[in-house]
Order: structure tokens, then C-alpha cells, then sequence
């Protein structure tokens, strides 16, 4: 087989696995931010009750994330020593940044917030939690400061053969970067309203006696999927006009599409400079499913007096709803990847140059190895996530409160 279709398989599984995760973390981080904030300012015992349940579902998806997250990385220097090489100056530095950000500083912050529990004060304990969350942003702010700069090369020049970074600034105003960042942090609200909204909806509908807690986070999750996904279509339009003038190849046409091929076809020779179909149709799924999650707006007035709860059926729509975001997610980012090609760094390095001269036995191994390897962690993730979803919010064991020392028979040092 081709070693670069089977390196272009083995970075599209493990990054696809892992864009999961992220969305995850984004999308509880921030409502698990709301429910301590509400706890704090209101004291209300609900909100802290939702705080531990939550926050045991996020720290688990988190450590297995980060785990994803370091395996998919190795990639960059076993499958893929071309971009290392040629684009390394300038496509490492947002991603040594994201490094520090996301395994210093949010790890940082996360540990102390989970061990601080009754051991710090409330505003301490949750400025910790409003750390994790700034940073966790910032990290997706960074990995995608990198990916625009694929999409898009910017504020470099070539010396002997390698591209250097001449403007950093560049980096940050990079025409296919604010758009796309947005439409990420919506995408992550979706899924984690709606993973939020269909979890509650199970235990409402098992008649927990959980009721008015569930009921709680019923509410901000579907009140997050509306607002999230209304964002989510305006930022993903938003999209259309900068991405079809920068990269005209992507939807099949543009003014400059033939200029811009004529003039690559003389550089690098000539080739098929059209994106893979895959491309465009999974863009018109993932529309399809934000314009179906979009219909939860319907079930908003509902939640007066209770009918969602009430009617039952809509509790069972948002269940088969949990799956679509993952969906979206994944299509979205296929489509945003696959439509770059041929290119690893649209119009500077093509994707056959970048990829390591390794055989295709080799390759096959690889492609084997991480992804049973990734695909065990993922497994792990969402069994560990049902099963402590399904527990419920009884006792769980993040921020539970010490156990007193009832032993009072002196230590046999001291006897």
C-alpha cells in the first residue's frame, strides 16, 4: 500500500479521536464554570452537587484527552519529518505554546482544584476552576493559530529551504483563524449542552429521585445547545467568503482558482489540484445536522412547567440527539482538512513532501499500532463516562468531604 495514503489514515483517525475529546473538555469546562459561579454567588447546595457530578465526568474525559493528545503528537516526528523540516520554525512555535498552556498551566490549575476541595476558601477554589477554563481556551486558541497557518501560510519567508518565521503578529491576524476559532468554541457548547441535556434526560426519565438537580442541568443544557448553535451557523457562514477567496480549490471554484493552479502546476509540477469529493460531502452533512440540532429551539418553551418533562417524548429526541454533534464535529473537521489537499501547507508544501520516507510495512505497523492504541483510550473514556453518568449525583467522589478520624487510640510510637 502507499505510505502516504496510510499516513494520511493514521493522522486522520488518531486527530479525529482526539478532536473528541477536546470538544468534550471545552464544552463542560465552561458550564461546569456556570454551575460554581451560580454555587458561589446564590449558596444554593444544588449547584456544588452539580459541580462534583460534572466535574467527575470532565476530569475523566480531561486525563484520557491529554493522553490521546501526547500520542497523537508523536506523529509530527515519526510520519511526517517533511513538515517538521520545512515548515518547523513557524508551525512549532504556536504549538510549543499550546504545550505550555495546556500541560503546565491547565494541568496546573485543574490539580489544585480537584485536591482543593474544603481545603481552600470558595473564591480561591473557584478562581482554580476559571484558570482551568481560560487556559483550556487558550490551548484551543493556539492548536488552531497552528492549523490556520496550514490552511493559509503567513508572516514567513524561505531561507535555504526552510520556512522561517519573520511576523508573528501575522499568526494572529491570519484571515482563516478568528472565524474557524469560533466555530470551534460553538461546536464544543453544542456538545457539551447536549451531552449535558441527554444525561439528564435519562435519569429524568428513570424517575430519579434526583429530580429537581437533573432538572437543573436539563435547563442550562438546553439553554446552552440553543445559543451555542445559533452561534455555531453564523460562525460556520462566516466562513465561506474568507476560506473560498484564500483557498479557491476548496469549494471547486473562485475567480482565481485556475490562475492560482497554473501557477503551482509550475513550481511543483503538474497534478490533480482538486480536494477529494469526501471533502464537500461531509461539509453538507455536518450543515445538514446543525440545521436538525438547530430545531432545539422548539423544545425551549416546553420547559415551561415542565412539559418537557412531562410530554417524556422530547426527553427521548434529546438522547437520540447525543450522538449528532460527534458527528458534526468529525465531519466538520474532515472537511476542513480534506479540502486543504493536496497540500499539507496550502499552496507552500504539498502533502507527498511531507510525509517520512518510511516503507509501507512499517507505515501499515503504525497506522495499526495508534490507532487500537487511541481507540482503547476512547473506549476506556466513554465506558468510564457511562458508567459514572449512570450513577447519578448521590455521592460523587469528587469534592467529597473528608471522613473524620474516629480513631482515637493514640499512635503506637506515641503509646
Amino acid at each position: 500500500m502507499d505510505p502516504l495514503l496510510l499516513a494520511r489514515l493514521q493522522f486522520a483517525t488518531t486527530t479525529s479521536i482526539h478532536f473528541l475529546f477536546v470538544v468534550v473538555t471545552l464544552g463542560l469546562v465552561t458550564l461546569l464554570v456556570g454551575l460554581q459561579t451560580a454555587g458561589f454567588i446564590t449558596g444554593k447546595p444544588v449547584y456544588e452537587r452539580l459541580t462534583r457530578f460534572w466535574g467527575q465526568l470532565y476530569v475523566i474525559n480531561y486525563v484520557l484527552g491529554i493522553a490521546t493528545g501526547i500520542v497523537m503528537e508523536f506523529q509530527f516526528g515519526l510520519n511526517w519529518s517533511g513538515l517538521s523540516r520545512y515548515v518547523g520554525n513557524v508551525f512549532g512555535a504556536p504549538l510549543a505554546i499550546e504545550t505550555l498552556v495546556a500541560f503546565f498551566l491547565e494541568s496546573t490549575f485543574l490539580g489544585m482544584w480537584i485536591f482543593g476541595w474544603h481545603r481552600l476558601r470558595r473564591g480561591v477554589h473557584l478562581a482554580l476552576l476559571w484558570g482551568v477554563a481560560i487556559t483550556a481556551y487558550a490551548s484551543a486558541y493556539w492548536i488552531m493559530v497552528a492549523n490556520a497557518w496550514l490552511q493559509h501560510p503567513v508572516g514567513y519567508e524561505v531561507r535555504d529551504g526552510v520556512a522561517h518565521l519573520t511576523d508573528f503578529g501575522a499568526l494572529l491576524t491570519n484571515p482563516t483563524l478568528t472565524f474557524a476559532f469560533g466555530h470551534v468554541v460553538m461546536a464544543a457548547l453544542v456538545t457539551g449542552g447536549t451531552l449535558m441535556a441527554a444525561v439528564s434526560a435519562w435519569h429524568l426519565l428513570r424517575r430519579t429521585p434526583d429530580f429537581l438537580l437533573f432538572r437543573t442541568s436539563l435547563r442550562l443544557g438546553l439553554i446552552t445547545m440553543a445559543l451555542a448553535v445559533t452561534g455555531l451557523q453564523g460562525f460556520g457562514f462566516a466562513q465561506f467568503a474568507p476560506v473560498g477567496d484564500l483557498q479557491p480549490t476548496k469549494f471547486g471554484g473562485g475567480p482565481d482558482r485556475d490562475a492560482m493552479v497554473a501557477e503551482w502546476t509550475t513550481r511543483f509540477g503538474p497534478g490533480d489540484y482538486t480536494p477529494p469529493v469526501l471533502s464537500n460531502v461531509g461539509l453538507g452533512f455536518m450543515i445538514l445536522i446543525g440545521f436538525t440540532l438547530g430545531c432545539v429551539w422548539l423544545l425551549l418553551p416546553l420547559l415551561w412547567r415542565d412539559w418537557i418533562i412531562r410530554l417524556k417524548f422530547p426527553l427521548w429526541l434529546l438522547l437520540l440527539a447525543l450522538p449528532l454533534p460527534f458527528a458534526a464535529v468529525l465531519l466538520g473537521w474532515l472537511a476542513r482538512e480534506v479540502g486543504r489537499q493536496p497540500w499539507v501547507a496550502y499552496g507552500l508544501l504539498p502533502t507527498d513532501q511531507a510525509v517520512s520516507p518510511v516503507g509501507s510495512g512499517l507505515m501499515l505497523t503504525s497506522l495499526v499500532g495508534f490507532t487500537l492504541l487511541l481507540g482503547a483510550l476512547a473506549v476506556t473514556n466513554w465506558t468510564l463516562l457511562a458508567r459514572h453518568a449512570a450513577r447519578g449525583a448521590a455521592d460523587p467522589a469528587l469534592g467529597r468531604p473528608p471522613a473524620p478520624d474516629t480513631d482515637t487510640r493514640p499512635h503506637p510510637v506515641f503509646a
